[in-house]
């Protein structure tokens, strides 16, 4: 369809100018919404980021343990496309901004600059054929002036002839006036015509030629407007589908990651992380209450080792005995607060890193030397006896660490050969706390064989007459009214499981107070709290006597 503002809408000029300040107001608010486009996908991107970082594993926190599942993983690795799809939207917001908001804020400026350019020249040439036009009017009225002066003149000089009593002087005065006024007139007349010559001439340039260049070139300035504006509208589409290939490969790498998930694994980590390698509580024994002595559940059943039942005292008032508690942290170096296999894999895992500090020693002090044999070589570079120093605390560094190398490694030496007896189903001699034994045992140099390798203890069968012979005194003790006073501290070598009447389990690294010391027959008497107080091997535990003792007892 073609169609030609100049010929067509010659007479609306004004409303051009309307509708051309019109269409660039349209682009502004065009270029303003493409401008909050961008700053929602900013937003947008900022937020997805945020929420990615506070999702993140903390460093040095206790949530780094749980990413050795394979859920917990993928959880990470879905944080990590996320944060890239967080990016895209970044880049989203750089490109409308640069391809098309920078863009159609300079084509604004020039668009407006060629619109008044374009009215000037109209106006100016408006200005001009009304001008011209007021040229043509005046000399219209003046020829029609003098035309009627003329008149006027004329008829005055036929009313002087025909009158007899005038002279002949003023009748050719009369006369002259007349011809005079009819050679204005005459004047007047051809200069309206010239005017009016000029005028039809300037106006037909001006409604055939001026104004129709004028609209032409406001039509090609407002299609090239509206053909702006869709190239822009194109651009932000393509925008959007530039990173649709990036979205859909981070997308990917989330689904991926759900199916990396393995339910299998991560159960199997459980079963790493919580082994403690012993074993399960005997059967409960027989409690015979035909015998007068005082029967207490057996401390191997089921209940006992869950921490659910406890032996019923006549004499419980309900108080809380004060009672060490272990350290939840990081324990002891030798990490002999953890069960058997817990204590392995944490020995493991602090070997393994002290050899990755000696690599990075040893890295550091082979560049060092490189780097002193090149100084050597050319002494300008450098002096050679300035790297001696820290090659002296590197050799201090590398030292000390293997020595903490061979700790761990002796320590984990221990635990798995206690682990391997556990395999092999070995007993501990049982003479090491017989009650024939007189002599009471160093508590410093118990040997391993001691314990089963999970920590159960299997008493001799001959030293059962005599713990049931000790048994009545157990009951005649536990029954006093007042609870015995601690005479001193002691901490559990080996774990032991008292399957006979009279006797406390403990665990391995275990506090608990000594309330009557060992008599000679290798059993001491000691107490975990207000219900629960019993016999274990002195062999099994070493001993801090409180010398300032009074038998004093406080409560928490």
């Amino acid at each position: 369809m073609s169609c030609r503002w100049g010929t067509e809408l010659w007479d609306q000029f004004d409303n051009l100018e309307k509708h051309t300040h019109w269409g660039i107001e349209f682009v502004e608010k065009y270029t303003k919404f493409v401008k909050e486009r961008s700053e929602i996908e900013i937003s947008y991107a900022k937020q997805i980021r945020n929420l990615s970082k506070k999702y993140q594993p903390k460093k040095n926190s206790r949530e780094e343990d749980e990413y050795k599942y394979t859920s917990c993983r993928a959880f990470l690795m879905t944080l990590n496309e996320l944060n890239d799809y967080a990016g895209q939207h970044e880049v989203m917001a750089e490109d409308l901004t640069t391809h098309i908001i920078c863009e159609l804020t300079r084509y604004i400026q020039e668009l407006k600059a060629e619109r008044k350019s374009h009215f000037h020249d109209g106006h100016r040439a408006q200005q001009h054929i009304e001008n011209s036009w007021k040229q043509l009017e005046s000399s219209k009225r003046r020829f029609e002036r003098d035309c009627k002066e003329a008149d006027r003149a004329q008829q005055y000089f036929d009313k002087i002839d025909a009158d007899i009593n005038v002279t002949k002087a003023d009748v050719e005065k009369a006369r002259q006036q007349a011809q005079m006024k009819h050679q204005v007139a005459e004047d007047s007349k051809n200069e309206y015509l010239t005017f009016l010559q000029k005028f039809n001439k300037e106006q037909n340039a001006h409604y055939h030629t001026l104004i129709p260049h004028i609209f032409q070139k406001l039509q090609e300035m407002e299609e090239k407007r509206i053909e702006r504006v869709g190239e822009s509208m194109k651009t932000y589409a393509e925008v959007d589908r530039k990173v649709l290939p990036i979205v859909g490969k981070c997308l990917d790498g989330m689904t991926k990651a759900a199916e990396s998930i393995e339910p299998k694994m991560d159960t199997k980590h459980v079963v790493e992380s919580y082994k403690s390698g012993f074993e399960p509580p005997g059967d409960v024994e027989v409690e015979d209450y035909s015998l007068s002595m005082r029967r207490t559940v057996s401390e191997s059943s089921y209940l006992n080792s869950q921490g659910e039942t406890k032996p019923s005292r006549s004499n419980s008032r309900g108080k809380l005995w004060p009672f060490i508690k272990r350290n939840k942290g990081s324990g002891p170096e030798d990490c002999s607060h953890l069960p058997p296999e817990q204590r392995r894999k944490k020995l493991q895992a602090k070997i393994n890193d002290i050899n990755k500090e000696i690599q990075k020693e040893m890295d550091q002090r082979d560049a060092l030397s490189t780097m002193k044999d090149v100084y050597i070589k050319n002494p300008h570079m450098g002096d050679a006896n300035s790297v001696d120093p820290r090659l002296e605390e590197i050799c201090q560094n590398t030292d000390k660490l293997q020595l903490d190398a061979r700790k761990y490694e002796a320590w984990l030496v221990e635990v798995e050969t206690r682990l391997a007896e556990k395999s092999d189903k070995h007993r501990p001699p049982s003479g090491l706390y017989n009650s024939q034994t007189t002599t009471p045992v160093n508590n410093n140099c118990a040997h391993v064989n001691r314990e089963s390798p999970d920590g159960s203890y299997t008493e001799d069968h001959s030293t059962e007459h005599h713990l049931k012979s000790r048994s009545t005194d157990f009951d005649d003790d536990f029954d006093y009214e007042d609870p015995l006073p601690t005479i001193g501290t002691c901490k559990s070598l080996y774990p032991f499981e008292g399957q006979n009447e009279g006797t406390i389990s403990m665990t391995e690294g275990e506090l608990l107070y000594v309330i009557e010391e060992d008599k000679g027959d290798g059993w001491t008497r000691v107490r975990r709290n207000e219900d629960e107080e019993g016999y274990v091997p002195t062999s099994y535990i070493k001993v801090f006597f409180d010398t300032n003792a009074k038998g004093a007892m406080t409560y928490i």
